[in-house]
């Protein structure tokens, strides 16, 4: 039993948490934050280096529309940046923390290089296509199960395991890439540039546009398998309460490692889209640190593969305005970083008002005296 003393002020301000909003009202919550981070932003770049807010806001939107080419470039960041974010939202949904997106690309792309440089003379095209889509696959999917079978067993830290995995796959990769190399660089350059073995095809004769047709199946195909399927309906269980999970009958190790099989199996599909698809070559930054920031995308989005196509776009366009800002007005990138910074720090603090509300007590008002 405990009493509280009659008298003692309410604090001024306390949070509570809100009921779901609907999703017109959270996304308007957003771009409200979107344009007070351009306000700030405008102030800053006046005060500190002199500049037309009006021009630098200019210049991102040129980095990504200023010509067809540029727009394209922007379609495939978006697209390379979806499918990695579409990988680790299933893990996600189940509340398994998966930091090993990384490694998981990268497993699948050295997979696809493989099968290029030490089959491409002995395979017609098409067979070693199919061949570098099904390694890639299991490549991505043994990385992942890795830490989905030492958690289901023994119940090691997921998150710690998939992010040591990233550097153990760089190390690999980079072996490899010595072993392949001829000149003693360990760069592999570009692979079979006479013969095109192992290349994807090019869709209208746009080099990126198979990579953007894949990720767009992608994309309906997990929001369906989420929002719909078996599967789907027993990981988020599994994410809500383990323990409601085995009650109804669910078997949480199965799904855990049945989870991270399609994760990482997702993973090796971008690594097949970057190696076989646009950059044709293999190196231990050919992921480009997307499996780190598609954990943000998929949390902004809220899980939902739907959104995270807005929030891949918002965060590709933000780096490509960035450099393009560094490139027109001779400034250093830590400027432009500083910009990027600011917005998604906005965006980042919006979900906090999305999910709680502030409210006020009048004048520091009185509890009264209660028993409890």
């Amino acid at each position: 039993m405990s009493e509280k003393k009659a008298g003692a002020r309410l604090p001024l301000v306390h949070i509570t948490r809100r009921a779901a909003l609907p999703w017109y009202v959270s996304w308007g919550v957003r771009v409200i934050a979107v344009a007070l981070a351009l306000v700030v932003c405008a102030l800053v770049t006046t005060l500190t280096t002199g500049l037309n807010p009006i021009a630098v806001y200019s210049t991102i939107l040129y980095g990504s529309f200023g010509s067809a080419r540029r727009f394209w470039v922007l379609l495939q960041e978006l697209a390379m940046l979806l499918c990695v974010s579409l990988a680790v939202t299933p893990a996600f949904r189940m509340r398994f923390w998966n930091i090993g997106g990384e490694g998981q690309v990268l497993m699948g792309g050295l997979a696809a290089a493989a099968c290029m440089i030490l089959l491409g003379t002995a395979l017609p095209n098409p067979l070693l296509i199919l061949v570098m889509i099904f390694t890639s696959i299991l490549a991505g999917a043994i990385w992942g199960a890795i830490p989905a079978l030492c958690k289901a067993k023994w119940g090691t830290n997921e998150t710690l395991f998939t992010l040591m995995m990233n550097y153990v796959a760089i190390q690999l990769v980079s072996y490899c890439c010595n072993v392949w190399d001829r000149k003693g660089s360990g760069i592999v350059g570009i692979i079979n540039s006479s013969t095109r073995a192992g290349w994807l095809p090019e869709l209208g004769g746009q080099k990126y546009l198979l990579n953007i047709v894949v990720v767009a199946v992608l994309t309906a195909g997990v929001y369906a398998y989420l929002r719909w399927s078996k599967h789907g309906y027993e990981l988020s269980v599994v994410g809500e309460s383990v323990r409601t999970a085995r009650y109804v009958g669910i078997k949480v190790e199965k799904v855990i490692v049945r989870t991270m099989v399609l994760s990482g199996a997702l993973c090796g599909v971008a690594g097949l889209l970057l190696v076989g698809g646009t950059d044709h070559t293999i190196t231990t930054t050919i992921t480009g640190g997307r499996g780190f920031t598609a954990v943000m995308v998929s949390w902004l989005a809220k899980f939902n593969p739907l959104f995270m196509v807005l929030t891949s776009f918002l965060l590709v366009f933000l780096e490509r305005g960035a450099g393009e800002i560094s490139s027109q007005f001779q400034l250093n990138e830590a400027f432009a970083d500083i910009l990027t910074g600011i917005i998604l720090f906005f965006i980042i603090g919006s979900e906090f008002f999305v999910t709680y509300k502030l409210n006020l007590s009048r004048g520091g008002e009185k509890e009264e005296k209660t028993n409890a």
